[in-house]
């Protein structure tokens, strides 16, 4: 993931959310978000 851009990271995670996608993927996600700082960039979905 870290090849991701930091737009490309944040239009996955709410994609997945809206897809239904794997919780688990999600979650992968979310903590590469963590990791760039940039949980503020995105709603507090859970």
């Amino acid at each position: 993931m870290e090849h991701l851009s930091d737009e490309l990271l944040l239009e996955s995670y709410h994609k997945a959310n809206e897809l239904n996608l794997s919780p688990d993927f999600v979650y992968l996600i979310k903590q590469e978000i963590n990791n760039r700082s940039l949980a503020h960039k995105i709603k507090n979905t859970g």
